[in-house]
């Protein structure tokens, strides 16, 4: 890792010799001291990573945040993308292509003979695997884009072409991965901030089965008849992970800690974690995890809602809302026997935390949360971490566990997942959650609560809980909207923001049940407050407002946020609108329909 960041900084040196990319910069290197040399090549290479203006991959800080928007989570504020006449091409922005033209440089540069020519394909090969993450995050985003597989100048008129299908751009993605994956050299990376052969693999997963799925769902494009093939793509690129990669399931920390570390630890779960933004505190890389989850004022405020929070399975495999009365259970029993993941996703039970050297117990804090279901995922036990851009946790971007995900459900969607298959993915997953029944066979029966409140549409039992799996497993890790996308199911984005049953006003709530109350909810404030409890007002108005928080039956319930400001799902939304000012610059680009 070290070594990478101080390559970036020579990089730039080079880079800042030149106003533009096609000419040689006159006071710090020669494009031969680059394109000549292995070592040129590594430092060339680095600034695809992220942390530059050039740089493809996502950052640790992007990652943390990266649900922000999803259907599972309520917030501070209604996005804007959801509330009519918010958000439209004036507010839209991703539509920047500087990272494209110095990868395609590079490409067109690395033809030097003086180096082996299948050193020089690694290096390609790594090139058009940053290549085609740029062009994935770009087709899920808008669509149709401008393919542009060459070096361009600034004033080449291939830059003002209009768009290119998206059945085209994919195809060259997949070109680039087939190429990627099959000249990349390195296949291990200790640190886990490099790209190796195994995460070329994992990376080709997921795009085959994002594309695979869109065009299965997306019945509007008419590409159904081609998803069979982009979802074999995916079992295979799995497989080769799966079979090859050397990766397992971390279960270091047993059923009770096991998941979370990987979000909170120092360096990279090596044996779990294929691809991190790694934290480094000799060179001041941090993230902020801390000060976005724990702070009331910086951040969203992200809270998961009490729908999804009820699809964590029992611990026994049994459906939590098969259970009779769930819906009126406090937060203080239904949180208990469920899936291991769920205590190492908020803060529920005896989750302490570290306040100046002291271990203090930590319930939901309603200056931080607005439903009770008060993630922590990322989020470091130690408050020295809680303001500022403190932490020093590495944050993945790939895991093992999503490419066993991947393999589960595009084979799923194939007709052709075994109990094998179901015992070494899905059941394997649950395992380490430390539930203890159905690991080994596939279900047979459709959970009724996920066709209701999910996906009324999928008939099929394994999916649906492929599915399930895949939300928890991966929940807050920055999927979601992608899935809602390629699923087709925009309208999840709707559900109520609701959080957990208060069964009474005036009526104080031990959270954690360490003896000490934590929140009360009133709709008229005592004049005599208990120390130390939270005060929460749900009348139907606050100083002549309407009031964002309310109960569900006004004097019980769920908790509700926002109830009072529309979200309403259009499907122009499945794609952002081509921002304004880039149509101005090129209207051969036109625009995405009801934009």
């Amino acid at each position: 890792m070290n070594k990478r960041y101080s390559l970036l900084f020579l990089l730039g040196l080079f880079l800042a010799g030149c106003s533009e990319l096609e000419q040689v910069p006159e006071s710090t290197a020669t494009r031969d001291a680059v394109f000549g040399s292995v070592g040129g090549l590594d430092l060339y290479v680095n600034s695809f990573y992220e942390g530059t203006n050039t740089g493809v991959l996502p950052t640790g800080n992007d990652i943390i945040r990266s649900d922000e928007m999803a259907d599972f989570a309520a917030r501070t504020q209604v996005p804007d993308f959801l509330r009519d006449g918010a958000y439209g091409p004036r507010q839209s922005t991703g539509w920047d292509w500087r990272p494209l033209r110095n990868i395609n440089f590079f490409i067109a540069n690395c033809t030097d003979p003086a180096i082996p020519l299948d050193t020089r394909k690694h290096y390609i090969g790594l090139a058009r695997f940053f290549r085609a993450w740029f062009y994935f995050d770009k087709v899920k985003r808008f669509g149709d884009v401008p393919w542009i597989g060459q070096a361009v100048g600034i004033d080449d008129p291939a830059l003002y072409n209009g768009r290119d299908p998206r059945a085209v751009v994919m195809d060259s993605v997949l070109a680039d991965l087939d190429f990627a994956t099959q000249n990349i050299k390195t296949t291990t990376d200790n640190s886990r901030s490099l790209i190796t052969k195994s995460v070329a693999y994992g990376f080709k997963s997921r795009v085959c089965l994002f594309e695979g799925t869109f065009r299965k769902y997306r019945t509007s494009y008419n590409l159904g008849s081609t998803a069979s093939k982009w979802l074999t793509e995916a079992v295979n690129a799995a497989d080769m992970v799966i079979k090859e990669g050397g990766f397992s399931l971390n279960e270091t920390g047993g059923n009770d800690r096991s998941y979370r570390q990987l979000f909170i630890n120092t360096t990279p779960v090596t044996n779990e974690i294929m691809l991190s933004a790694v934290a480094d505190p000799t060179l001041s890389v941090y993230n902020d995890a801390n000060w976005w989850w724990t702070s009331a004022t910086y951040g969203a405020r992200v809270s998961l809602i009490r729908t999804f929070v009820n699809t964590y399975l029992n611990i026994d495999g049994t459906p939590f809302t098969d259970k009779p009365g769930y819906q009126t259970l406090t937060f203080m029993d239904e949180v208990k026997g469920r899936d291991k993941r769920l205590q190492q996703t908020i803060r529920m039970g005896n989750y302490t935390r570290t306040n100046a050297g002291a271990v203090e117990a930590a319930p939901p804090i309603f200056s931080y949360t607005y439903t009770g279901y008060m993630p922590i995922k990322w989020s470091l036990d130690d408050t020295y971490y809680d303001g500022g851009t403190r932490n020093i946790n590495s944050i993945s971007l790939m895991r093992y566990a999503e490419i066993l995900l991947n393999y589960a459900e595009a084979k799923t969607e194939l007709g052709t997942l075994t109990n094998d298959d179901w015992a070494k993915t899905v059941g394997a997953l649950r395992k380490r959650a430390g539930i203890t029944a159905g690991l080994t066979t596939k279900p047979t029966v459709a959970d009724a609560y996920l066709k209701a409140n999910y996906f009324p549409n999928i008939s099929d039992p394994t999916l649906l809980e492929v599915r399930r799996e895949r939300g928890i497993e991966l929940v807050l890790e920055g999927f979601r909207f992608s899935d809602i996308i390629r699923w087709n199911r925009g309208q999840l984005m709707e559900q109520t923001w609701n959080g957990f049953y208060v069964p009474a006003l005036d009526k104080p709530l031990d959270l954690n049940e360490d003896g000490k109350n934590d929140v009360v909810f009133y709709k008229v404030k005592p004049a005599t407050q208990l120390a130390g409890v939270t005060y929460i007002n749900v009348a139907e108005t606050v100083n002549g407002t309407p009031n964002p928080q309310r109960l569900k039956n006004d004097t019980s319930g769920e908790l509700i946020w926002l109830n009072n400001i529309t979200r309403k799902w259009d499907d122009k939304f499945y794609l952002y609108p081509i921002p304004e000012n880039d149509r101005l610059v090129n209207p051969k680009i036109g625009q995405n329909p009801g934009w």
